[in-house]
């Protein structure tokens, strides 16, 4: 199947013109426009890499490149290149077009099964059914299989009908926030220090336990390409000891 339709049908379900500015989805590689099979995946990793067949198309949600680049190295980025070009793979990335347009949303409906009732760009919100951010740590918890779950309190617990939500790295976001309870993933020390003095709770729902969803995501909205599409899962870099 050529490429260049597959990239048409992605660009019909979620924009690329969508994207930041800083972003780089899109065609990141190319090879002879054409594919035998399709692979999805939240990141790349280089055993990984090593085990798809030539002649794919790879889609992922981070862009591999964010940057340009002057130089292929034997680094992380370089060596995961220099894998794909031998094998005459291409490399697409949906990523903040994509967030807009799905991951929240299955993220928070499917994953956890709370329903969205409101969405403000990259901010997804869903009802407050819970007693105290205790009973939601536990509930996501279970729901993501995590051992532990980091939480931050606000200075003065107030009681909130939202609970905002934003996979991946949405701390920048906070001041847009519609709610006392936000839930994202990569939250720094003094970010945590600064909301909580503004009396916004914060739940540590980690970058890739939050979006590793995304290939199940896509997959659905793909089935009717007449290719075979494979769900193959990046390492995560982190372990729980």
């Amino acid at each position: 199947m050529k490429i260049s339709e597959i990239y048409k049908v992605l660009d019909e379900l979620s924009p690329f013109n969508t994207q930041e500015s800083w972003d780089n989805s899109g065609l990141i590689l190319s090879n002879d426009d054409s594919c035998e099979r399709i692979y999805l995946s939240l990141d790349l990793d280089f055993n990984q890499v090593k085990s798809f067949l030539p002649n794919s198309l790879i889609i992922t949600h981070h862009p591999l490149i964010f940057k340009g680049i002057k130089s292929i190295k034997n680094d992380y980025a370089g060596n995961i290149l220099k894998e794909l070009i031998k094998k005459n793979c291409a490399l697409i990335s949906m990523h903040t077009n994509y967030d807009l347009s799905h991951l929240n949303r299955y993220f928070c409906e499917k994953l956890l099964g709370l329903e969205i009732i409101e969405s403000d760009g990259f901010l997804a919100y869903a009802k407050n059914n819970f007693k105290d951010i205790y009973e939601l740590a536990d509930f996501l918890k279970a729901k993501l299989n995590l051992k532990k779950i980091s939480i931050s309190l606000a200075k003065e617990i107030i009681q909130t009908d939202l609970i905002g939500i934003c996979t991946g790295s949405g701390i920048s976001l906070a001041s847009e926030l519609k709610s006392n309870i936000f839930l994202t993933g990569d939250i720094k020390y003094h970010d945590a220090l600064a909301l909580s003095e503004n009396n916004i709770s914060l739940i540590d729902i980690k970058h890739y336990e939050s979006e590793i969803c995304f290939a199940n995501s896509l997959v659905s909205n793909l089935q009717k390409l007449p290719i075979e599409i494979i769900i193959s899962s990046s390492k995560n870099p982190f372990l729980e000891y």
